[in-house]
């Protein structure tokens, strides 16, 4: 190691370099006790060049300048020069020809794209191998260091002090050190408003409950900032259209009055500051002019593939003092006026404005929605809603390829069309067909023989899925009226899905009707009225793994398990309600949280007969007829982000979820059983192969105290099946960051996941499987792991490979040696030079988008 690092140095030094400036290799915020280090360096815009481990060794800003030296930035302008005469010479050869220009055009934006790209950034090695140098000038440091100063008193620190030191480093490198001096903070012990407008001076007082200032609380001008905004949105909302918080100048902060009080405090780091905060009148005005709501016009822009005739017919309508232009379209007026907060008379409200214009907008039946008011006579505001119409016909195409776990080689494709026609009946309702094809790895299977190694199946899925949308919550009552603020929508879905698998085929049919609302931007509510699903099952695509799966159930019947009903024609109808809670924005990374919850009530309709009256409508028997099921299940998902740095974050989750089955069978629909592992749950096991508790991945028929292995994987347990459970438990921790950018950004993750599914009591076929209160921790498992992800912005492609460190399921009775074995922490059994044959494999976890 000590060698490489020499022959780095010597390699790529900056002197090498020869560079014209020192260059800037590291800096440090020191001193500073209160106010959070990562925001005096968000201050700083120079950014030191990458080194390893600390060391002076710059590689990426060697490979930049390797780039540079074979890089000619005027040929590439030239270039982009060039390209564009050449296009708009052909573009006008096209203008009778709009398919060909549209091509042109095309073409034209990705070329010249990469064109400007290389101009600006440099070549390939440049910007994806390398980093421009961040050269030092002693200004800069004076520069950051006044900020920080100006900064710490803007946090109510008036008297900080700031300073910098610089060390030299070998090669002409600079190392900064910037030195804080917070001394006493000023406290806000006083506010007083001055304001000249008496009823804006009553409406500003009585809001004061939700003033950003509070007494006691360190100054800081940022809430001096926010407070300004709090009383302009207040008073918008009340008819002050035309304030602006240019009428509330910078407070006056008074630091010297009752100097005597101040001067008997013993807290020398707390002292006090009262704020004077005026709010004037427009020059020459006794008060603030307030508006309302003149006339109100909503226009529908035409259709451009109409024939000009079609657009001029008889389509203004006017309703409740509004007037709809509908240049042709069968639009409801009565639906867009749910839509519309703004009505003629009304005082101006800013919120109504900003709630009009995000209706509109989430109806996905319009590209644009523009509100504009034009200022008349008496302070009435003429208004006018303009929106431009979407396709009305529209279709999607998704496709992709999934990865095969623990690197069989066999990539499975997946296809989804969705087709989509909007404003179907005139009542801004879209209508939606979709259907999706895919092919999945199925691993973990062993051969028929037993004796060979383990073969690699796959698993088909073909899903149709019918959906009519309402924006309104279809009820008949009046009590619908009251969800028009919140966006409602109501789907109406039907689809069925065929899934074929190596151990059994299953087939669903599904119909469905929800409401959804949002209360605000972060919550949203969904309510499930009515989920009616048939169900049919039968035997696998291979039959000896499929006769297989039948002993498995059967087995799990005879110890007094339930699983087998899952597997029985039958009917589950349900009704649930969901929460989500989300303040995480993509692309964005700061402290955030994701709350969903989610009840359920399967069955509720059925209670209202008897189970004998049940059995006979359905003909259920011991083996044949309807199999149908009464069950409540509940789950909770929560998230929370916490950023590290600027490219690095922290992601914490707990998932946890119970299902009881209370009807005559005592058990739920397989699709509502809980699965542990995989991608998006334990990435140390195979897809929903972990638990129930420390069961055993796969018991050998002839011993049932020890599982069996994989045949020539001496140690590695053979998990066949997936293994179901009533109670869900799991926990993930994961450390975010950026490697490198190449095509795409890379994105590296170190994770730890913990957690099992259980059986219940009544539906347990054995011990080791079921969830008791005095044994249940040692049977969490506990993975841990690393990832890729490449993140192309509008997708990202997910790489984990996660290892065992604790395995419940190890703890079992040799027959061989008739010995206790008790090999649950099983991390030291992973080898490199074993990666998938040894008894701990690498398992690797292929996905789209992040797990939590």
């Amino acid at each position: 190691m000590l060698l490489l690092v020499v022959l780095l140095s010597g390699c790529l030094n900056s002197k090498r370099l020869q560079p014209t400036d020192p260059i800037l290799t590291a800096q440090f915020v020191r001193g500073n006790r209160t106010v959070p280090t990562e925001e005096l360096e968000s201050l700083i815009p120079q950014k030191p060049n990458s080194r390893i481990l600390g060391l002076p060794i710059t590689p990426k800003l060697w490979f930049y300048r390797l780039g540079a030296r074979r890089f000619d930035r005027d040929a590439a302008v030239r270039e982009l020069a060039a390209k564009t005469n050449e296009f708009e010479q052909q573009s006008q050869q096209l203008t009778d020809q709009p398919a060909a220009l549209k091509r042109l055009n095309r073409r034209f934006a990705r070329d010249a794209k990469k064109l400007r790209q290389e101009v600006e950034e440099g070549n390939w090695i440049m910007r994806n191998l390398g980093e421009p140098p961040s050269y030092f000038t002693e200004q800069d440091a004076r520069t950051n260091a006044g900020k920080m100063q100006r900064y710490l008193t803007d946090k109510g620190f008036f008297n900080a002090q700031t300073a910098y030191s610089l060390n030299v480093l070998r090669n002409r490198q600079v190392r900064v050190t910037y030195q804080i001096s917070e001394n006493a903070g000023f406290y806000l012990r006083n506010l007083t408003y001055e304001i000249e407008d008496p009823r804006i001076d009553s409406l500003v007082r009585k809001s004061l409950g939700q003033s950003t200032l509070i007494a006691g609380e360190r100054y800081d001008s940022q809430k001096v900032a926010a407070e300004k905004v709090r009383i302009e949105s207040l008073l918008r909302d009340q008819g002050y259209y035309a304030f602006s918080r240019q009428y509330i100048p910078n407070p006056d902060v008074d630091t010297s009055r009752r100097a005597s009080e101040r001067l008997l405090t013993t807290d020398t780091l707390r002292r006090p500051v009262d704020l004077y905060m005026a709010i004037k009148n427009p020059p020459g005005q006794a008060a603030h002019p307030i508006y309302r709501i003149g006339n109100l016009e909503v226009r529908i822009s035409p259709d451009e593939a109409q024939p000009a005739v079609a657009a001029t017919g008889l389509d203004t309508v006017r309703r409740n003092g509004i007037t709809y232009l509908l240049s042709g379209r069968n639009i409801s007026a009565r639906l867009l006026e749910g839509k519309i907060n703004l009505r003629p008379g009304q005082l101006y409200s800013q919120t109504n404005y900003r709630d009009t214009q995000r209706q509109l907008f989430l109806l996905n039946q319009f590209k644009f929605v523009n509100l504009n008011f034009t200022d008349t006579t008496n302070r009435q505001l003429r208004t006018l809603i303009t929106a431009t119409p979407l396709d009305k016909y529209e279709y999607t195409f998704e496709g992709g390829l999934f990865v095969l776990y623990q690197g069989q080689g066999y990539p499975g494709p997946f296809t989804n069309l969705t087709f989509r026609v909007r404003n179907l009946f005139g009542g801004l309702e879209t209508f939606e067909t979709s259907i999706r094809y895919g092919i999945e790895a199925q691993t973990g299977f062993a051969s028929s023989s037993q004796t060979v190694q383990p073969k690699v199946y796959t698993a088909q899925e073909l899903g149709v899925t019918t959906s009519l949308i309402f924006p309104q919550i279809i009820f008949p009552s009046r009590v619908r009226f009251r969800f028009n603020p919140y966006t409602p929508r109501t789907q109406v879905s039907l689809g069925f899905t065929n899934t074929l698998r190596p151990d059994f085929r299953r087939s669903l049919l599904r119909a469905t009707m929800a409401y959804n609302w949002q209360t605000n931007p972060t919550n949203q509510f969904s309510f499930l009225i009515a989920d009616v699903n048939l169900i049919n099952a039968g035997p696998g695509t291979d039959s000896t793994i499929s006769k297989q799966f039948t002993e498995r159930l059967n087995e799990n019947r005879g110890q007094g398990g339930t699983l087998y009903l899952s597997f029985r024609r039958s009917f589950a109808s349900g009704i649930s309600l969901a929460y989500t809670h989300n303040t995480n924005v993509v692309g964005q990374n700061r402290r955030a949280n994701f709350f969903r919850a989610v009840v359920e009530s399967g069955g509720t309709t059925l209670n209202l007969f008897a189970n004998q009256q049940l059995r006979r409508f359905f003909q259920t028997t011991d083996s044949t007829g309807l199999q149908f099921y009464k069950y409540v299940r509940a789950s909770i998902d929560y998230r929370h982000y916490v950023p590290v740095n600027t490219n690095t974050s922290l992601a914490f989750r707990v998932n946890t979820g119970l299902v009881y089955g209370y009807g005559p069978g005592r058990t739920a629909p397989y699709e509502k059983l809980f699965f542990a592992g995989g991608s998006n749950s334990i990435r140390a096991w195979l897809p929903r192969r972990l638990g129930p508790g420390a069961d055993y991945p796969q018991p050998d028929p002839s011993n049932q105290n020890q599982p069996a292995e994989y045949p020539g994987r001496s140690g590695q347990l053979l998990y066949t099946f997936e293994k179901p459970g009533d109670f869900l438990l799991e926990g993930s921790a994961e450390l975010r960051g950026k490697l490198f950018h190449l095509l795409a950004d890379v994105n590296g993750a170190v994770f730890i996941d913990a957690g099992n599914v259980w059986r219940l009591p009544y539906s347990s076929g054995n011990q080791r499987s079921t969830f008791r209160f005095g044994s249940f921790v040692p049977q969490i498992a506990v993975g841990t792991g690393v990832g890729l992800r490449l993140d192309f912005s509008f997708f990202l492609i997910r790489l984990d490979g996660g290892i065992k460190v604790w395995d419940p399921a190890r703890q079992y009775i040799d027959s061989r040696t008739n010995e206790y074995v008790d090999k649950r922490f099983i991390l030291p059994d992973f080898s490199l030079r074993r990666l998938t044959k040894g008894p701990n494999p690498l398992v690797v976890n292929f996905g789209i988008g992040y797990p939590f």
